[in-house]
């Protein structure tokens, strides 16, 4: 199809021609040696599960080109608030967005005047001196109008070309640079995975050569409605979910969310999942598509060598796993943990690494390649360029937070009023995949000597899970009631700090690292966490 349809390139050339006028040789000169950067953000796509297994194509040329980080985790298992600490390098607890609706401060218009501004690609435009560009999901509430709708377009994009609302293949509206366009459902010209593909060549066919470039591409799979692209509806017609260990199992001893699932899982369910599972590698395989033209194009432009790619999604997926259908929020690691490829200047080819990273290390990072002092920025994350160089001796965390506010509702779920009120994204099983205390906040410990996830939830039981995942990888036995109650108590101890954590304090020594102190004075924070301290006996 015609690219000349999808992109406004006279725009484009236009906007290329005004900034080779307004630069000073010197200064295209300086910015030119640096590097350019591509983030490829996808929408749910787990990495536990086999999500990466249809990117054949990607993996050929990001991660075997560079570094897989075996261990990248979100610190939020859900869309908004995961892509808002991408964003600006926080946990929740400090952008304060905790969900997917305008309530929970997704896109509001608080967020645009008190997070937005301060944005990495923010940074990245008006101190750094780099052109931006955007295309795709933004966040789930973006083009609302009650905050501002399509017209609002962010600080911080030169180009701007960013989907109302939450995910689409087809049927949908974009923002061009905050003007409302229309999409209809005409594979050759509407799919929107190739639309991103063919305005992000677009973009590198007209943008100034006299700037270095930022790029975050977020497409739509693999979302639901997962609707593959009509070349690979057949692919893929023997694949199921993975029935692991703890695939249709009662998940007992776990929050009363995971128990209320129904066990064994009714066929119709177990057949819905395995659909959408086949569905979501098929609206892949057009991303694997998306890549391969991304990066021959900066081969062509002879800009790949310099250029640094990311790849990673928003939060993990789960398909069956403890009965729940499908879904995200959860705690557990198919929710939490994600893809992670880097390619790029001084990235060797071939590499894996197991350091514990988080999407809260994206921003730092890209701000750290483009030369941002990092101190001036109050972010939590810390950047992996030392890993991606391979630096030796490098100190790195042991620990990261994981925290989750659930969405739910005053009211009782129509379709399930045997549940009583607060439940949500309930399937017609009565099998609900939330509900307003589904609210949590876990410390994830990866260490020389543990691997470790502690658990609180903030509910009337103030219920506690604790997993040895060196023991017990799919985390079917909570063990907080026979872990040792010292371990339990040090857990809750560094959970409370780093809920209250900002910058610097984020990043202090975890309970096995060799500097670990515990400093009472933690216990009267005026952040409003509250000490608990658990007897093993009691949980």
């Amino acid at each position: 199809p015609s690219r000349r349809a999808m992109a406004p390139a006279a725009l484009l050339r236009g906007l290329a021609l005004a900034a080779l006028l307004v630069l000073s040789p010197a200064r295209a000169a300086r910015q030119a040696r640096r590097p350019n950067v591509v983030l490829i953000l996808t929408d749910d796509q787990d990495v536990c599960l086999g999500g990466m297994t249809p990117l054949k194509k990607t993996n050929a040329l990001i991660a075997q080109m560079g570094i897989t980080f075996l261990n990248a985790y979100v610190p939020s298992a859900l869309c908004c608030p995961s892509r808002a600490s991408i964003l600006t390098g926080k946990y929740p607890h400090n952008h304060h967005v905790v969900n997917n609706t305008l309530e929970g401060n997704c896109s509001s218009k608080l967020w645009q005047k008190i997070q937005e501004p301060y944005t990495f690609p923010a940074l990245l435009k008006s101190v750094c001196g780099y052109q931006t560009f955007f295309a795709g999901k933004y966040l789930n509430e973006y083009g609302a109008e009650d905050a501002g709708g399509v017209g609002h377009v962010p600080p911080g994009w030169s180009f701007w070309y960013a989907l109302e609302k939450n995910s689409k293949y087809y049927n949908y509206t974009l923002s061009v640079n905050g003007k409302a366009r229309r999409h209809g459902e005409n594979y050759s010209v509407d799919y929107l995975t190739d639309v991103l593909a063919n305005m992000s060549l677009d973009f590198l066919e007209y943008k100034s050569n006299f700037e270095p470039f930022f790029m975050m591409i977020s497409t739509p799979a693999p979302h639901s409605p997962w609707t593959p692209a009509p070349q690979y509806t057949k692919s893929f017609q023997n694949v199921s979910a993975p029935r692991n260990s703890n695939f249709n199992i009662h998940g007992k001893n776990k929050h009363w969310l995971i128990r209320q699932a129904k066990t064994p899982m009714t066929n119709s369910s177990i057949q819905f999942l395995d659909d959408a599972y086949r569905k979501r590698w098929q609206t892949l395989l057009s991303v694997d598509d998306l890549i391969e033209k991304l990066v021959k194009k900066l081969e062509l432009n002879g800009e790949l060598d310099n250029t640094y790619i990311f790849y990673t999604s928003d939060n993990g997926f789960h398909t069956g796993q403890f009965s729940l259908p499908i879904d995200k929020r959860q705690l557990y690691e198919f929710d939490i943990k994600v893809p992670l490829l880097v390619r790029g200047p001084g990235v060797k080819p071939n590499q894996t690494n197991k350091m514990l990273v988080a999407n809260i290390d994206l921003g730092p990072t890209i701000l750290d390649i483009a030369g941002y002092d990092l101190n001036k920025t109050q972010m939590d994350g810390m950047s992996l360029l030392p890993l991606l160089r391979g630096d030796k001796n490098v100190t790195w965390r042991s620990d990261f937070l994981v925290e989750y506010q659930g969405e739910g509702y005053n009211g009782s779920d129509p379709t399930c009023p045997g549940l009583g009120p607060g439940v949500t994204h309930c399937f017609p099983d009565c099998v609900c995949e939330d509900s307003y205390n589904n609210t949590y906040a876990c410390v994830r410990t990866l260490s020389t000597s543990w691997d470790l996830q502690y658990c609180e939830f903030d509910d009337r039981e103030v219920f506690v899970e604790v997993y040895n995942l060196t023991a017990d990888p799919h985390q079917i036995n909570n063990i907080a009631k026979t872990i040792d109650q010292e371990i339990l108590e040090k857990m809750n101890y560094r959970l409370m700090m780093l809920q209250s954590c900002s910058g610097a304090t984020c990043r202090t020594p975890g309970v096995f690292d060799p500097g670990y102190r515990f400093d009472p004075r933690l216990m009267f924070s005026n952040h409003g966490v509250r000490a608990r301290r658990f007897s093993a006996q009691s949980l």
